[in-house]
């Protein structure tokens, strides 16, 4: 029987159950304290969906229920030895593969000529507005784990996510200069664009 793969936020949970058992009332609250959800979507009908299924797989187990008070009873998950297991592979998968993705950014990218300038402008001024606040927000960031010396290997992906966004807004603000200034021209008709030759058309019609 194939495991079950592992999806980013059933990582997230089992790397939390490395340090402790815990409930998913204290994962989340973990989770944002850490800004995890910066690179997992989060939701709490998510988190708890998640660790139902990880623990339908045999990958978490129930190892004791906690009240305080007046409050529903919180169930608390531990990792179990299965968990570990697929766990590392999993995490072994995530950081060495090269997984093909999708952004929207490059389909937005790729209709610019159809928008038009205008609209293609602003809605890059827009994005620059975000990504310049955001780049703002990393900045304190950085200041905070720093201030707290938070050993560097725990904020790894903090730091590549906040590189990333550098580069884009580097990169978005090159873009905008050149369609301003004309560089890049939008096209007033639309070419025809192939990758295939008419060498490749010929050999397989022949």
């Amino acid at each position: 029987m194939v495991a079950a793969k592992l999806t980013a936020l059933g990582v997230a949970v089992l790397e939390l159950l490395h340090e402790k058992p815990m409930h998913p009332y204290e994962m989340a609250q973990l989770m944002r304290e850490r800004y995890v959800d910066q690179r997992v979507k989060l939701k709490a009908g998510s988190l708890y969906h998640t660790v139902e299924r990880l623990q339908h797989n045999g990958f978490v187990e129930i190892v004791d229920t906690q009240r305080d008070g007046r409050r529903p009873e919180r169930t608390v998950y531990a990792m179990t030895a299965a968990g570990k297991d697929v766990f590392e592979q999993r995490a072994r998968e995530m950081l060495g593969d090269v997984a093909q993705e999708y952004p929207e950014f490059l389909s937005g990218l790729a209709v610019i000529d159809d928008l038009g300038r205008d609209k293609s402008l602003a809605e890059l001024e827009h994005r620059l507005t975000l990504l310049r606040a955001s780049v703002a927000a990393d900045q304190v960031m950085f200041k905070r784990v720093c201030d707290d010396a938070v050993p560097e290997i725990y904020w790894l992906d903090f730091r590549y996510a906040a590189a990333h966004r550098a580069f884009e807004l580097e990169w978005c603000e090159r873009l905008h200069a050149d369609l301003s200034s004309g560089r890049i021209r939008f096209q007033d008709e639309k070419p025809s664009l192939s990758l295939i030759t008419k060498e490749d058309h010929e050999r397989k019609t022949s």
